[in-house]
């Protein structure tokens, strides 16, 4: 069992000594960048570690963490259709841009950053920029959004950017970084982070439960997100006939007691749904569009699709069900009995 952190003494460190290259990037292979990574938190991880990333649970990230990653799907970084493609590619203009905008400099650091506490190895962090020859702020990090993330940017920083810069801040000690966003590829925006050793003192406790989970390979508890859902059946794909016999469990009993009645009340609502849904279809008639003191809905004929009947081709083509027959995977189904 791990000692407890001592985070006052952990802040005081990292104020009093600059963070530790751990390894040099610069033409490191992205496969050993990636092997780096799991050796500790990185700031982009640090909203999965702590439940508060939209797109990663923290279960999926300790499948990366414990080497089970090999589990997940694959991201190409070649792939022009991911939002990490693009945001490699567009870092550099931002940067470049945002000396343009504030007329501070930049340069890249070209390391692996490790806190300097010996107490948090695991702390490690890659930041995209270093401002220099500024007192008042020292760090930039560069996001781009595109017309589904610009959304998440409409209140200032989005909470899982926050809590990346934080760790930033709290693995170098400094006190303030900008995050200069492009949105929707046309609009610059620069948002300042002061350093909040309050949010950062909150941050290392959590962020080391979760290394707990990593260094003693046990599963995080699933959140209820579509990443735990993709994590649980990429650690889980197979079921052997066993049956388990959860009823001397209170805890597992109840959790099941409790899925029951919200599956139930679930389908309740969705009842009430489709019966508020069908008064609103019945009195539009064959209307296109009904406006609301709060809202509008569409009721629309979509375009007519051609489809292809394989039933009607193999049964007149019998030969053809052998020559092009594929087996595809399957994957487990939860039902409630």
């Amino acid at each position: 069992m791990a000692q407890p952190i001592n985070v006052d003494a952990s802040l005081s460190h990292a104020r009093k000594r600059p963070a530790l290259r751990l390894v040099p990037t610069v033409d490191l292979p992205r496969e050993d960048w990636l092997e780096v990574r799991k050796r500790g938190i990185g700031g982009s991880d640090a909203a999965a570690a702590v439940g508060l990333n939209p797109y990663k649970s923290a279960l999926e990230l300790w499948l990366e963490k414990t080497g089970r990653d090999e589990q997940l799907p694959k991201i190409d970084p070649h792939d022009e259709e991911s939002p990490t493609y693009w945001g490699n590619i567009l870092e550099p203009i931002v940067a470049a841009h945002y000396t343009k905008r504030t007329g501070r400099r930049v340069r890249k650091l070209n390391a692996v950053l490790q806190h300097p506490d010996p107490a948090l190895p695991w702390m490690l962090a890659n930041i995209d920029r270093e401002v220099t020859g500024s007192a008042e702020v020292q760090i930039l990090e560069c996001k781009t959004a595109g017309i589904n993330g610009a959304k998440l940017w409409r209140d200032g920083v989005p909470e899982y950017v926050q809590l990346q810069v934080q760790h930033q801040l709290a693995v170098t000690g400094k006190h303030a970084a900008d995050v200069a966003v492009l949105i929707g590829g046309q609009t610059l925006e620069i948002h300042r982070i002061q350093r909040d050793d309050t949010l950062i003192e909150r941050l290392i406790k959590l962020e080391a439960q979760f290394w707990q989970y990593v260094v003693t390979d046990t599963p995080p508890p699933a959140d209820g997100s579509e990443s735990a859902e993709t994590a649980l059946r990429r650690l889980f794909p197979q079921d052997f006939g066993a049956v388990l016999d959860f009823r001397d469990d209170r805890t597992l009993s109840s959790v099941f007691s409790d899925l029951q009645q919200v599956r139930e009340t679930v389908a309740q609502h969705e009842k009430l749904e489709s019966q508020l849904k069908q008064r609103i279809q019945q009195a539009m008639g064959e209307a296109s569009t009904a406006l609301f003191e709060t809202g509008r809905v569409t009721w629309k004929r979509s375009k007519d699709s051609a489809s292809f009947d394989l039933t009607r081709l193999l049964a007149d083509h019998p030969e053809y069900a052998q020559t092009y027959a594929s087996t595809k995977a399957g994957s487990r189904r939860f039902l409630v009995a």
